[in-house]
């Protein structure tokens, strides 16, 4: 039998959702390393809906599980459904929508609360030392909740390459060790079972940032 692994979206685009290419690399690289996915969202309404032409948010109001759902194929469960004990590792790609439906990150940084439901579901996976991927923005997850945790998000000096490195010493102010990786390489911090890539924190082609990624879900599914 294939490790099951649960993968959490926070919605669907990138500047108001999961980022649909790496949830669609991490659940390619799983099915490639003979994993079963199951995929959940929180069934919660979006911060916002960005116009993902123009980047601005309108008016419209949307559900971050209906919009996971894209993603899933319609495949997919309430968060609060999850069950930590049927599963063996928990996978969490980045966008905007993890920092805005996940939690506050976007708007209050270091200071961010996180949903309690994630927070809970973290703090089970991590409990029950059964490993966790996150890649992107979703270490901020790990940062808040784990104190002194090791993890990457890519460099911590801002340059056209790394245009979000300032999130690196924003983290390293919560406590946590951040790790200088390009955006093919993983970190792994084996105490608290935490692995972690940049994905599209950097400005890369977009075959690097999958191959970061389907990394990252190698080595999750080797410590599951």
């Amino acid at each position: 039998m294939g490790k099951k692994v649960a993968v959490v979206l926070a919605g669907c685009g990138v500047y108001d959702g999961s980022e649909v290419h790496e949830s669609s690399a991490v659940l390619v690289h799983l099915s490639r390393e003979g994993a079963q996915a199951e995929v959940y969202a929180p069934d919660v309404d979006q911060m916002h809906v960005v116009d993902h032409t123009k980047g601005q948010p309108t008016q419209e109001k949307r559900n971050v599980l209906v919009e996971s759902a894209r993603i899933a194929r319609g495949n997919i469960k309430d968060l609060a459904k999850l069950d930590v004990k049927g599963l063996d590792a928990l996978i969490i790609p980045g966008g905007f929508g993890v920092a805005k439906n996940l939690c506050t990150w976007a708007t209050q940084g270091k200071n961010c609360i996180i949903s309690k439901e994630v927070e809970d579901i973290l703090k089970a996976f991590h409990a029950a030392k059964k490993p966790i991927g996150l890649c992107c923005i979703s270490p901020v997850l790990a940062a808040k909740i784990f104190p002194g945790c090791e993890l990457t998000v890519g460099h911590d000096t801002e340059c056209e390459k790394w245009p979000y490195a300032k999130t690196a010493e924003t983290m390293k102010e919560l406590g946590c060790k951040h790790v200088n990786k390009h955006v093919t390489e993983i970190h792994v911090d084996m105490k608290n079972k935490l692995v972690t890539t940049s994905a599209f924190m950097c400005n890369a082609p977009i075959h690097e940032i999958y191959d970061g990624i389907g990394k990252m879900v190698k080595e999750v599914v080797r410590l599951a």
